[in-house]
């Protein structure tokens, strides 16, 4: 098979689809591996390592017309569309569900369309999303803490306070792995940190893991209500696999915060849990809605590219293996994680909450394999 790794192309998107491990195992089991020209660069590695590893270096146009399968870390821009061709595996971080220009194109095109973010284990982990979400949740206390600054627009709050002042609130919306590595990182730098979630065994492992340095409530509508009026940094941590994230925060309950709060809303890639939320980009991250600051940049890893890259690769590369050996045949039906992962194929939407968020005749894999 031939794989092709795209230079990414979105807005201060530093990172790449593989690093020369990857492709040193790749040309091992017999395939070919097309790298383009400065694709590591942004991740801090050079042409000649991806050359030393077996891989050959070549441009956008090439690599979209001869691959086999491309495998790149954000969804294809509205420029690459174009390039992709029919039949061809695109293994990538897709988030269809609020994406209905982008699903259009990949059934047109009759791509097999196989997402990061829905390859989902027996015990309903997502292997592929994890290591970026600890990297976001991360970043989201970070890029919260810069925005709390005057000049970023927030009302000059330090979350960890100083003796004699009062410590910032941090509230946490979802205890998954975006919001546990957000709390570790509040609670590191010293804030009172709420975290709030609709699973109670979520909780109670929450608290086990935090005891007495977060609190944690159960999330409905008048414990969000007070969360966001006591906080001064809300993060957005929500998931359901697949779909459109559910906004549980309107325009309205942003009159309940402070001037000069600031909002960071993780889970804007499917769409925010936040009415307010709109894409954007680390050129201008930010924006403010009845005196909230919002910072929703939607490829927030992609800022700390070596380490996210890395991160990335550890765990995406086991399945591009199973992909590039076997290709997506009956054999794939052996991987039930790896059939989770398929959103769509050659036309149809095989991926179910993408199918009724969009409104797509729903197409279960096992049924349209040939």
């Amino acid at each position: 098979m031939i794989i092709g790794i795209p230079k990414e192309i979105k807005t201060h998107e530093y990172r790449v689809g593989i690093v020369p491990s990857g492709v040193i195992e790749l040309v091992k089991r017999g395939h070919q591996v097309l790298v383009e020209e400065d694709a590591g660069k942004g991740s801090g590695i050079g042409n000649g390592e991806y050359e030393e590893a077996g891989g050959r270096i070549s441009d956008s146009e090439t690599i979209f017309n001869e691959s086999d399968m491309l495998i790149k870390v954000k969804e294809p821009q509205r420029s690459e569309l174009h390039l992709l061709r029919e039949d061809q595996i695109l293994y990538t971080y897709l988030h269809l569900a609020p994406d209905p220009e982008l699903t259009k194109a990949l059934v047109e095109r009759k791509i097999i369309g196989i997402a990061y973010e829905t390859i989902q284990l027996a015990d309903g982990s997502l292997p592929l999303l994890v290591p970026m979400s600890e990297v976001a949740g991360r970043m989201s206390v970070q890029v919260g803490a810069r925005c709390l600054e005057k000049e970023y627009g927030g009302y000059g709050v330090l979350l960890g306070g100083v003796p004699g002042v009062e410590r910032a609130t941090v509230t946490i919306i979802g205890g998954g792995v975006v919001g546990i590595n957000a709390a570790k990182i509040a609670v590191g730098m010293g804030a009172n940190v709420i975290i709030l979630d609709t699973n109670l065994k979520r909780l109670a492992y929450i608290d086990d893991i935090f005891g007495t340095s977060v609190i944690t409530l159960m999330s409905n509508h008048i414990n969000i209500k007070e969360s966001i009026r006591r906080a001064d940094l809300v993060i957005g941590a929500l998931l359901i696999p697949g779909s459109k994230t559910p906004r549980v925060i309107t325009k309205e309950m942003l009159l309940l915060m402070k001037e000069g709060s600031v909002i960071v809303d993780v889970s804007v890639d499917q769409g925010g849990c936040i009415e307010t939320t709109t894409p954007t980009t680390h050129d201008d991250p930010t924006f403010i809605v009845n005196g909230v600051v919002h910072y929703c940049v939607a490829n927030m890893p992609g800022a700390v590219p070596r380490t996210s890259t890395f991160a990335l690769t550890n765990s995406t590369m086991p399945y591009a293996y199973m992909l590039a050996d076997s290709g997506v045949t009956r054999d794939i039906l052996q991987n039930e994680a790896l059939i989770k992962g398929i959103n769509v194929y050659k036309g149809k939407v095989t991926y179910k909450s993408v199918a009724e968020e969009l409104n797509y005749d729903y197409y279960p894999f096992q049924d349209v394999i040939k």
